[in-house]
């Protein structure tokens, strides 16, 4: 008689006997569906083309993983076989994971930038000045490696005046690029960095992975202060170096290019020197035979005579202008005595005094016999007196 087994019983066994064969397993395939949950965990599925396999990372193991999974990528996971009873499905529970090639992070590498290009975040109008001299520069780097050591040495050798600000960062490995772009964020809180370099000394594709991580990238891109990035040696080339504001060769090299040099500045002062003291020599000698050109003209040679000359013409335009007011003033003086001769022959006594006689009734004179009220008595106005008349 065969055993009837509950649905929990048989996936119980089904568990223990997956667990029990395949716990310790190395899978290569290609990662799809990859999602990183808000907590952490990464859940995904491994496949060829015959077969899928679901996949979870927890957060304390993919701590570990120098890269960032993306669909496409193949990859090798080392875990084992559990089983999810609830759901009576089957996964890996990954320990670590690694790329199954160069080539795979290579692609991933080649996949990115072209992301990012077509975002525009390599456009050269999108990249801010280098300052001439700057003041304080910002170093993100680890500060016990070498390449941090040769830095501060080409710094103190090209201006020691420059105030180096460090930002110490993990540079290698799980969670290197997440520190990089807090030390970024960082660098631009402070408000008074002139430029910041990015940077580490060489290695492999695996070492320098953490400067081709897209938050990286934006990070640089989004920094308020120019970035300089050394990463490497002159033939590496990261998404961090495409995105900066400029790129060297090596992080001594962007210490280079990030300050002046001090001995160029003697030279020029040196230059200055001569260069000034032979010009003013030429100014004080050319401005010296103008100012005796000057004095020995007609000018100055006869001031007397450009004073006369010019008292004379003012004379004469003095002489015109008073010429000119008493003109005028002969020509006013004779209008307003023919103005006066009029007004005094109008005058009305004068034409009273020669016999004349005005009439007024009711206080108006009387020009015309018709304009004459002959029931009302009116007044006769003579040169020396007024009579009041009756009318008959």
């Amino acid at each position: 008689m065969s055993i009837i087994l509950t649905v929990s019983e048989l996936t119980r066994e089904i568990k223990q006997t997956l667990e029990d064969q395949f716990d310790q397993v190395s899978v290569q395939g290609e990662i799809s569906n990859f999602k990183a949950h808000v907590s952490g965990h990464w859940y995904f599925s491994l496949k060829d083309a015959n077969a899928s396999i679901s996949c979870a990372m927890w957060k304390g193991f993919n701590n570990y993983v120098f890269f960032t999974p993306q669909d496409g990528m193949k990859v090798i996971v080392n875990g084992k076989i559990t089983v999810y009873p609830p759901k009576g499905n089957y996964q890996i529970d990954v320990r670590s994971m690694k790329p199954s090639g160069v080539g795979e992070l290579q692609a991933a590498f080649e996949a990115l930038k072209q992301k990012l290009s077509a975002e525009g975040l390599f456009d050269e109008e999108f990249k801010k000045p280098i300052p001439a001299f700057p003041r304080r520069i910002g170093i993100v780097t680890a500060i016990d490696g070498a390449a941090f050591k040769d830095m501060i040495s080409v710094a103190k050798r090209r201006f020691p005046l420059v105030e180096l600000v460090i930002a110490p960062t993990k540079v290698q490995g799980s969670g290197s690029a997440e520190m990089i772009v807090k030390s970024i964020e960082l660098m631009n809180r402070q408000k008074d960095i002139d430029v910041m370099i990015v940077g580490r000394g060489g290695g492999s594709i695996e070492d320098l992975w953490a400067f081709n991580e897209e938050i990286v990238a934006r990070a640089i891109f989004n920094s308020e202060i120019p970035v300089i990035t050394g990463i490497g040696h002159e033939i590496d080339f990261t998404i961090a170096d495409f995105v900066a504001d400029l790129r060297a060769a090596t992080p001594s090299a962007a210490m280079e290019l990030a300050t002046p040099d001090k001995e160029e500045f003697f030279a020029f002062i040196t230059e200055f020197s001569y260069t000034s003291t032979q010009n003013l020599v030429e100014l004080c000698s050319k401005m010296h035979k103008k100012i005796s050109d000057l004095l020995s003209s007609y000018g100055f040679r006869m001031p007397l005579d450009l004073v006369r000359k010019n008292t004379q013409m003012l004379d004469n335009a003095s002489h015109k202008l008073l010429q000119s007011i008493d003109r005028k003033m002969l020509q006013y003086n004779g209008r307003l005595s023919l103005l006066a001769k009029t007004i005094e022959g109008h005058d009305i006594k004068r034409s009273l005094k020669k016999g004349l006689v005005l009439v007024k009734q009711d206080s108006k004179y009387i020009p015309r016999a018709e304009k004459l009220d002959r029931k009302k008595s009116a007044s006769l106005v003579f040169y020396d007196d007024q009579v009041n008349v009756e009318i008959k």
